[in-house]
């Protein structure tokens, strides 16, 4: 007889959410398993910020359950919840000094046991020796590490974070984005975050839910989504791409631009739309790669590490495409004129 597996950390079920006559909330299902990072991504309005106050209990959701493992929560008050939460605004008290913001929400402790949580904390996020600082004394990088310390000091069961780090600039961001992971990581803290920055996202989560209109179009490792979007929306929400239009000929042959293109095991409808990154077209490749065209070399863009390439093939006249090199293999480019390929296998049909 198989021994059930344990019930997910937290669970969402079918959470339907509306304002008025607006739908944030359109059957939202989730899991989210011990010790796991996951970031809700999308753009402003998608719903994502909404889940997150109803998983946190600061929205009641119209229909549908939550379950922290076995544990009914749905019509739980915040309190009883046992989650951590950081809001953007981060929300530290200004009359208060980072030690009494830390140790707000550690109310009937001991002093010294308070104490030691406090700078238990503080050390834990870099901060230890900054206890008697006012919030006006710190900078935001450091005011965000005071909200996660205050977050964290209860030992919540789960950590939400909303658009935690949407105040700093890139690279405080992206500095943050790396501790904020290993600490998660080395705490072994289960973690839900809001986020509408895809490098955020890719960064940090073990797993992404991109939502969008209120439901989940696409749950999975920020991997396949890159690799193999789910539908349109993520494929073109989540990094750059290409979109090309395709249809069959008389003899079921995928063509783009009326010339024949080779899908891989032969897949996709009688017409509709391929997907493919820049970073998989091939430029100038060997004579006998498959789905070679020539094409007209518009604008390159010089990135830093990679120069992206702007271009058109000469069959298929406005419908710009992307392809990306490394800068050192653009010096072997002469001319506007090139042949690139576009290999069958990164060749994603949409219907």
């Amino acid at each position: 007889m198989s021994t059930p597996l344990p019930a997910a950390h937290l669970q969402v079920n079918g959470l339907h959410k509306r304002f008025g006559t607006y739908t944030a909330l359109d059957g939202v299902s989730l899991e989210v398993d011990q010790g796991e990072l996951v970031c809700l991504l999308g753009p402003s309005g998608c719903g994502k910020t909404t889940l997150l106050r109803c998983i946190a209990g600061l929205e009641r959701q119209d229909a549908g359950s939550l379950f922290s493992g076995e544990r009914d929560i749905s019509t739980l008050p915040p309190q009883a919840r046992d989650y951590g939460i950081l809001f953007q605004s981060y929300a530290l008290f200004p009359n208060l000094t980072v030690a009494q913001n830390v140790g707000y929400g550690l109310a009937g402790l001991a002093r010294d046991e308070l104490r030691a949580r406090v700078m238990e904390m503080l050390e834990l996020v870099g901060l230890a020796g900054s206890e008697q600082k006012y919030p006006g004394q710190l900078s935001g990088g450091q005011q965000q590490r005071v909200a996660l310390a205050r977050a964290l000091a209860p030992s919540p069961s789960l950590l939400l974070l909303d658009e935690p780090m949407s105040a700093l600039d890139a690279r405080v961001r992206e500095h943050l984005c790396t501790e904020l992971r290993q600490l998660q990581k080395s705490l072994g803290i289960t973690t839900l975050m809001v986020t509408h920055n895809q490098d955020e996202a890719m960064l940090m989560a073990d797993r992404i839910a991109v939502m969008n209109h209120g439901r989940i179009e696409q749950y999975a490792s920020a991997e396949t989504i890159y690799q193999s979007p789910a539908t349109p929306f993520v494929a073109e929400f989540v990094g750059q791409g290409n979109w090309l239009p395709f249809e069959r000929d008389g003899q079921g042959q995928a063509c783009v631009g009326g010339r024949p293109v080779r899908l891989e095991d032969g897949r996709g409808g009688m017409r509709g739309r391929l997907f493919c990154r820049p970073e998989a077209i091939s430029v100038n490749p060997a004579d006998a790669a498959d789905n070679r065209f020539r094409a007209q070399l518009r604008e390159v863009t010089f990135l830093g590490n990679r120069c992206r390439m702007s271009f058109e093939l000469d069959h298929l006249p406005g419908h710009p495409l992307l392809a990306e090199l490394a800068p050192e293999d653009m010096p072997r480019l002469a001319g506007p004129e090139l042949w690139v390929a576009l290999p069958p296998r990164s060749l994603q049909v949409f219907a």
